[in-house]
This record gives structure tokens, sequence and C-alpha cells, in this order.
């Protein structure tokens, strides 16, 4: 299958500029970069995409097997790359491609130079030694209530993902791109998402990585952000001003200075 049309690839920016892709976390797409690209565009050229099962993919190509797992997700972004010839590219990924980016990294090192992680969580539920921010039960509940009705738990947990209630158009935006996605297709997402565990991909991690995390997020706490700088030798650690587990679009600006920064350190 043409990979570009699978996964709704799409390129702008400086064509001569150094690579950077942009992906999108748990039922998104990359229209949620929009706020981000802007501030990109000139120095960089930019690449998003789209998982299958979400956005504008092709869902003909959606396969339980495959995507039951993260390795299906870093198959999709190292085929992206490949598709493209990327090399050195800088992934930015947001919420669990974050880790989906450290996979991908690892199988094709020619075409992953450096990681920026969004709001990352290596591991949701909480573990002996380790804070990911729910129970079993949390998990338990979440995995059965998404799966009986769908709609209805985007409704509701949409706007609890975001946070910045006194901004609910925000909310608003997630709840429907959730509701945009397929529920057979974002039921696999969810439990590939929530039940993960990438802590010891993290060890293999060797580019050079920016960690954004927020003062306060519903699902990633700030434990997660400390875990993930010291598992990961050299990594920078940046607390945004910002609330909720999006803050692309809460927070653009903070969210778009620091990863500038990170990339021209990089030059």
């Amino acid at each position: 299958m043409d990979t570009p049309r699978r996964n709704n690839v799409t390129v702008t920016g400086n064509p001569t500029g150094p690579v950077v892709v942009l992906a999108h976390g748990f039922g998104c797409d990359q229209n949620m970069w929009r706020l981000t690209v802007p501030a990109l565009v000139d120095t960089h050229r930019v690449v998003l995409f789209d998982y299958v099962g979400s956005g504008r993919s092709d869902p003909s190509a959606f396969s339980e097997d495959r995507y039951s797992s993260l390795d299906g997700y870093a198959q999709d972004v190292v085929e992206v790359c490949e598709a493209l010839d990327l090399r050195d590219a800088v992934f930015v990924g947001h919420s669990v491609s974050a880790m989906i980016g450290v996979l991908a990294a690892g199988r094709a090192p020619e075409r992953i130079g450096s990681l920026v992680m969004v709001a990352p969580s290596p591991r949701y539920l909480d573990d002996e030694g380790y804070r990911g921010g729910f129970s079993s039960e949390d998990i338990d509940e979440l995995l059965a209530s998404l799966e009986a009705n769908y709609l209805g738990w985007s409704a509701a947990m949409a706007p609890v993902i975001m946070g910045n209630a006194e901004r609910p158009e925000l909310g608003e935006e997630l709840t429907n791109s959730f509701c945009a996605t397929d529920p057979d297709m974002a039921h696999v997402f969810a439990r590939t998402t929530f039940l993960s565990d990438s802590r010891e991909d993290l060890k293999t991690v060797t580019v050079p990585t920016l960690i954004l995390e927020c003062v306060q997020d519903a699902i990633a706490p700030r434990e997660v952000g400390a875990f993930v700088h010291a598992a990961i030798p050299g990594s920078r650690l940046v607390t945004l001003d910002a609330t909720g587990h999006c803050p692309h679009l809460s927070a653009p600006e903070a969210t778009n200075e620091a990863i500038t920064r990170f990339l021209a350190d990089l030059r």
C-alpha cells in the first residue's frame, strides 16, 4: 500500500530545512498541530501524518493484530520516514506518540536523530515505586466505559484530558476529535495505549531528547516527567506554564518556544 496515502501524509515548510515530524496522540489527528506548524515552517521541513485508524488515514489498512501493540504504530512511523527518505529527523510526539517515537528511533536510527516528547508517559498504571497516575481499577473502568459507550466516554473524558475548564472550547475540540474516530479502531488504540509499559525502552534512547511536561496534567503527572528525564541520560526537561495534557493546543506559545529553542540548539 502507498504509505503516504495510507497515513494521509502532509509535507509543508522549508523544503531545504531540517526535518521535523509531528505525531499526534490517541483520539487525535494531525490537525492538532495546527498552532505549532506556523512556528516551524520558515526554518524546517514539516511532516505530518495520521496513524492508521485516526484522522483521514485509510481505514482499510487497519489491522487489530498490528495495532494491538505500540510496535505497530512505530512501524507506521518508520514506513512514513522510509517513504519520504527522511534522515536525521526530529520526531515530536504527543502523549503516547512520545513512546512510539522511542520505538521508531530504535528501529530506524538513521531516520530519527532526536526526540521531543510532549506530555509523555511510559506507563499509565501505577506500579511499585512508580506513579503513572492510574490504578488498575481506574484503567479497567476507563476501558470498560470506553468500550460500552465510546461517544459518551469521549464527551466525559475529553474535557478532563484537556483540562482548562475555563476554556470549554478546548475540551469541545478534543471531544469532537475523539468522536470522529471509528469506535472499534479507537478501542484498540486505547487499550494499546493505557496498558502499555515502555519504561525499559527509555533506556535505549541515545539521541538528544526534549521532554515537555505541564504544571498540572491529569494523564501524565509531574512524577512521570521526572521519571522519563532520569531514564534518558542527557535529556532536557522543561516544565511549561500550562495545565492539561495538550499544551500544544492550550499553551501553544510556550510549547512552540520550547520546541524551537531545542531545534536551534541542534543546528
